[in-house]
C-alpha cells in the first residue's frame, strides 16, 4: 500500500445544524439550541454539531450530532455552506460544513446528552450570545429558509401534518416577516395544486372551525416533472 505525505497542515473537520421550528401559537419561528458543557465557550448557548469521526459520511456526522446533543432524529438535512476562518474556532484550524432543517416541534421530544447540558428552543429574533461565528452561521441558514420559502414548498415541514390555509399563510408571515393578503395568498396556494382537501375540521377551537389541509407531495413531484415550479 502506498503512503503519501502532506506538505501542508490540514484542519479539523466539524459540523453544525441549524433546526428551525414554528410556534404557531407563539406566531414565532424558533431556533433549536444547546448549552455548552465543555471549553471553549462553557456555559455558552450554539448550535448542534462536533467534530466528525474518521471515515464517517459529513450527514451522517450531522445526524449522529443532531441525535446526541438533542434528541432530534430522522429529520432531512440540507447541506446549508462551509465555514472556514482560520480564526473561528480557539482550539485551532477548524473548518465546519453547516446543515439547515425545517421541523415541527410537537413531533420531537427533546433530550440534551454527550457534551450539551441543555437543549432549548429559543426565537430567532431573541437569541443569547452565540458561541463561535454560530450567530453568523444562524444567520446564513434563516437567510436561505427565506429566500427558499418563496419557491420551493420547504415551509410544509414546519406544520403539522394536517394545517388550515390561515395557518399556513401565518407560516409565511411569521418566517417572511411580512404581512400578506388573504385573497392573493389563497388564490396563489390553491392556483399551485399542491393542497389536499380534507374532509375534516378543526376541533376545540374557541372560534369557526376551519377546513384541514393535507400537501401532496405525490402531486407536487409530478408538476415539477412536468417542468412546472413552486412560487409564491
Amino acid at each position: 500500500m502506498s503512503k503519501f505525505s502532506y506538505d501542508y497542515e490540514r484542519p479539523g473537520l466539524t459540523v453544525d445544524c441549524v433546526i428551525f421550528g414554528l410556534d404557531l401559537e407563539a406566531e414565532t419561528l424558533k431556533v433549536m439550541l444547546i448549552e455548552r458543557d465543555l471549553e471553549p465557550f462553557a456555559g455558552m448557548w450554539a448550535v448542534p454539531g462536533g467534530f466528525v469521526r474518521p471515515g464517517e459520511a459529513l450527514e451522517a456526522a450531522a445526524a449522529r450530532e443532531l441525535r446526541e446533543e438533542t434528541g432530534i432524529a430522522d429529520v432531512f438535512l440540507e447541506q446549508l455552506y462551509t465555514f472556514g476562518d482560520p480564526k473561528r474556532d480557539p482550539r485551532g484550524w477548524v473548518v465546519s460544513v453547516a446543515y439547515y432543517a425545517l421541523v415541527s416541534p410537537e413531533k420531537h421530544s427533546i433530550r440534551a446528552a454527550t457534551d450539551a447540558r441543555q437543549a432549548r428552543w429559543f426565537p430567532v429574533d431573541s437569541l443569547p450570545r452565540l458561541a463561535f461565528d454560530h450567530a453568523g452561521i444562524l444567520g446564513t441558514a434563516l437567510e436561505r429558509v427565506r429566500g427558499k420559502l418563496t419557491y420551493a414548498p420547504i415551509g410544509f415541514e414546519l406544520l403539522p401534518r394536517k394545517f388550515t390555509i390561515k395557518q399556513l399563510q401565518k407560516l409565511y408571515e411569521i418566517v417572511l416577516g411580512t404581512a400578506l393578503d388573504n385573497r392573493n395568498f389563497r388564490k396563489k396556494i390553491f392556483g399551485l395544486d399542491v393542497l389536499q382537501e380534507l374532509d375534516e375540521m378543526q376541533k376545540g377551537v374557541p372560534h369557526r372551525a376551519a377546513r384541514l389541509y393535507k400537501f401532496d407531495e405525490r402531486k407536487y413531484r409530478q408538476l415539477v416533472k412536468r417542468g412546472l415550479s413552486f412560487g409564491l
